[in-house]
């Protein structure tokens, strides 16, 4: 059997903030930090609010996953229903990490930037995917690890606490052992530090205690400029070999080594990601060999009976006119065609119903009877709001383009390089 000990909790202000909106919770055997954010104290109340949520520990019933999934799920409602009801937390949200050790392994709660993290043996696993649109954008292959550190747009997470009335969560559980060590903190740590540095300071410092004191100080000494907080436990064995099971994953499927989430959370349903790559393709339909119809026995009359002569004056009246129309139907048929065709070299730049900026193919009218024109050709997760003032008036204004041009707009805009 396994248990948390040298249990620690720091957090700090950083450099360039006034207030700290960072809240954290560590009271073995359940673990979490949140980081809050809304402006003014908002932000304080959100993520405050999310941890208290768990102070009572988890409700009864239930895998461990699920008991902290419906703790972070109530906090949502909890902070969704606040924001609403007070003008000044309008908006207010928060992100959370929690962990809970019991004799299955390591569960872990996980929405939002905020991170948890295995060290053992010198190495360190990060076991959650941040909820951000540079880490999307990355995870896409669309971002090195160099461009969303210099991204304008790497503060824009795309899941939190409180912002809509319902939050996916994503839950795993991982196998531990005697002599881990587990860390939990907001980004105010890992923006300021690299994970090959924690690993340093983790693999450099017997304490824990004094651990969570050097990454503080590393990360302030980095330019602080963001709250940091930090929550850490060594594992160690009371009884027992030490090993537990193989990882498990509530409505996900690990993406790589490290059993990380592809983006299902434990509500069963996609995660509410706002990068999403959405390139529409052709849908071919299998054709059935057409039915052998049996042939009907003739009844009656053995002979066929003659033709009347003025049964063909009466076809040959309506030759004419109908070839005509069957020409005309032709012509039409091709100049809707080759219309068709060149409206697929088009294309333009708007947003969707979310305010993604998003790149069209075709023209950009609607026609009666909710017909459309265009298509969605790729959507880039970027969302207006994040485009400089000055260039959205002549970037969404659904001009037409060609491929390579919008293509090269879009690819600025994911990167950040738009400017005035």
């Amino acid at each position: 059997m396994l248990r948390a000990a040298e249990t620690i909790a720091r957090t700090d202000t950083g450099r360039q903030r006034r207030d700290n909106e960072d809240s954290s919770f560590a009271r073995a055997p359940l673990f979490v930090v949140a980081d809050g954010m809304g402006g003014a104290q908002a932000g304080e109340v959100a993520s405050r609010m999310a941890v208290e949520a768990f102070t009572q520990g988890l409700p009864e019933g239930g895998g461990i996953e699920e008991r902290l999934a419906s703790v972070v799920r109530e906090a949502n409602e909890r902070i969704y229903e606040r924001a609403r009801s007070e003008h000044a937390l309008a908006g207010m949200g928060t992100t959370l990490t929690a962990a809970y050790l019991d004799e299955a392994g390591l569960a872990v709660a996980h929405v939002g930037d905020s991170r948890a993290y295995l060290f053992r043996d010198g190495q360190l696993q990060r076991l959650t995917q941040d909820h951000s649109l540079v880490d999307e954008l990355m995870r896409e292959g669309k971002l090195t690890e160099e461009q969303a550190a210099e991204h304008p747009q790497r503060s824009i997470i795309t899941r939190a606490l409180g912002p809509e009335a319902s939050v996916t969560v994503d839950t795993w559980t991982y196998p531990v052992r005697a002599g881990d060590v587990l860390l939990l903190c907001s980004d105010g740590l890992t923006s300021m530090i690299s994970d090959e540095r924690i690993a340093e300071i983790l693999g450099e410092t017997p304490s824990l205690g004094d651990a969570a004191d050097a990454l503080i100080t590393e990360a302030n000494a980095a330019g602080g400029r963001d709250n940091i907080t930090v929550v850490a436990f060594r594992i160690e064995e009371a009884g027992g070999d030490g090993l537990l099971e193989p990882p498990t994953m509530v409505g996900a499927t690990s993406s790589r080594a490290t059993g990380q989430s592809t983006g299902q959370g434990a509500g069963g349903g996609p995660a509410a990601s706002a990068v999403i790559q959405t390139r529409d393709r052709a849908q071919t339909t299998a054709t059935r060999p057409a039915a052998r119809v049996p042939l009907a026995r003739t009844q009656g009359r053995d002979r066929a009976q003659a033709p009347r002569a003025d049964d063909g004056r009466r076809r040959r009246r309506y030759v004419k006119p109908l070839a005509a129309l069957v020409s005309v139907l032709v012509v039409l048929a091709l100049l809707g065609a080759g219309g068709y065709l060149a409206s697929r070299q088009l294309y333009f730049i708007g947003t969707d119903s979310r305010g993604i900026v998003t790149l069209y193919r075709g023209l950009p009218y609607d026609l009666p009877a909710g017909i459309r024109l265009y298509e969605t050709f790729y959507s880039s997760g970027v969302p207006a709001s994040a485009v400089p003032a000055d260039r959205r008036r002549t970037l969404l204004n659904n001009h037409l383009r060609s491929q390579s041009d919008a293509e090269n707009l879009m690819r600025a805009v994911e990167l950040g390089q738009l400017t005035g």
